[in-house]
């Protein structure tokens, strides 16, 4: 007994030192028993420790010249496709043409040039959601608005009222019958999405939240919000408060476009009141992706959902989405959107407002006889990646220009185009000429006549 577990052990444990070959069964069993009968019966040998020690010394040998290393093959990695978007998901999606096509899990969804308000993307933009605190966009836009024209000051305070302070949901947490300035509140709302503080800033400013309801659906109506009312400063539930991703994505353009003395705001990460430091919600702030606004929002009724701003190059990406199911599915449709966009686009600015573009447009009847022409405004395409390299631009001065001519007068035009994309700037002049005397203008003309210069 104790022979074959020593022999079972040689040929299962010992030959796997050689770990990798594979051993000839066929090939060793045989030369075992036979190496055993030989040891035991023509050379008497009965201690069995005995026996198995000169086998094991004998049969190694052996056993190692015949195994043969056996190749193994290399495990074939077949690539992994990417799973297409579920139908589902692709059902009601509109891209930009020539764009590749993505799934959008989100129920409302819009994602827009920021430079040029073109629509990238879109899904049911236009059906009435419940905003949640994405509404806290209009209630900081109304208070920047006022601090811009200097009918606030940062360091203005408002009293907390009972109501506010009562007030369930995120909070700032505000202490009742204190005074807080402006400049507090603003992050309070912005950072740590206070509806304790939306209310403060609303009674503060018109003296009731109804009130300033009132202002908020006015200043939507100016940013051309069609299809927004809204009920409260705070976005808490309410069945006549709503908007739609579209005029979401409208409010956003405009905090950028009008505020930017006070949109930095939106991007700090914390904020701390009262003892109690809270995080901005925004989940596109903590990676490295180049967002920097703006809101997110959620409530039973609308779902998770994210107003966002971020920039690459000289591109800046307007994104609403809503409806989302958690937390990490609108952090996930957010960075899946954003990516999308990256890939399928470029914007490139191709002449700073400004600049030179025409070093010498003639003139005519001027005491100089050129002029330097500039851009009235950036000259932007937005192109799709794959064409970014067929962009052609042109530059058309006036034929007429004759003086007097005043500094910025239009003077010509450059335009940049691929096929049917084409945005057109105007050129300006650069400096005022005047009039030359008539009678010198005269002489220079004969002059010029009989080749004398």
């Amino acid at each position: 007994m104790v022979t074959d577990y020593a022999i079972n052990i040689f040929s299962k444990n010992q030959m796997g030192l050689l770990r990798g070959p594979r051993v000839d069964a066929q090939l060793v069993n045989p030369l075992r028993s036979n190496l055993i009968h030989n040891l035991r019966e023509k050379h008497g040998m009965k201690n069995n420790i005995k026996v198995v020690s000169i086998s094991l010394a004998l049969l190694a040998p052996v056993a190692m010249a015949k195994i043969a290393p056996v190749k193994r093959k290399p495990p074939v990695t077949k690539p992994v496709a990417k799973p297409a978007p579920q139908a589902e998901h692709l059902e009601n999606v509109i891209t930009y043409p020539g764009a590749s096509k993505v799934g959008v899990s989100a129920k409302q969804a819009i994602l827009l040039d920021y430079n040029t308000g073109k629509i990238l993307l879109e899904k049911n933009a236009d059906e009435r959601m419940a905003p949640s605190s994405m509404t806290k966009m209009m209630t900081t836009y109304i208070v920047e608005e006022k601090l811009q024209k200097g009918e606030l000051k940062s360091d203005t305070e408002f009293k907390v009222s009972e109501r506010a302070w009562r007030t369930q949901g995120s909070k700032m947490f505000v202490q009742l019958g204190s005074n807080i300035k402006v400049a507090d509140l603003h992050k309070g709302i912005a950072i740590q999405s206070g509806n304790d503080a939306s209310i403060v800033v609303a009674e503060g400013i018109m003296g009731t939240e109804d009130g300033f309801a009132i202002e908020m659906n006015r200043v939507a109506k100016e940013l051309g919000m069609a299809n927004t009312s809204f009920k409260n400063a705070s976005g808490l539930p309410d069945t006549e408060h709503y908007s739609t991703a579209r005029d979401l994505g409208k409010l956003a353009m405009a905090t950028i476009r009008n505020h930017q003395g006070y949109y930095g705001v939106n991007k700090e990460k914390d904020f701390t009141y009262n003892g109690i430091k809270q995080g901005n919600r925004n989940p596109l702030l903590y990676d490295d992706i180049g967002c920097d606004g703006i809101k997110t929002g959620h409530t039973e009724a609308g779902g998770f959902g994210v107003a966002a701003s971020c920039l690459d190059g000289d591109q800046r990406y307007i994104a609403v989405i809503n409806g989302l199911p958690s937390v990490q599915a609108r952090a996930d449709e957010a960075r899946k959107l954003v990516g999308w966009a990256k890939g399928n686009f470029v914007g490139k600015t191709l002449i700073k407002k400004g600049a030179v573009v025409e070093k010498a447009a003639k003139i005519k009847d001027g005491k100089k006889e050129t002029l330097p022409l500039i851009a009235s405004r950036d000259l932007y395409l937005l192109t799709l990646r794959t064409e970014a390299g067929q962009i052609k631009t042109t530059t058309h001065v006036s034929d007429n220009l004759v003086a007097p001519i005043k500094a910025g007068d239009r003077a010509g035009s450059v335009v940049a185009s691929i096929g049917d994309n084409r945005v057109e700037v105007e050129l300006l002049a650069n400096e005022a000429i005047e009039k030359e005397n008539w009678f010198i203008n005269w002489a220079k003309k004969m002059l010029k006549r009989i080749g004398f210069i």
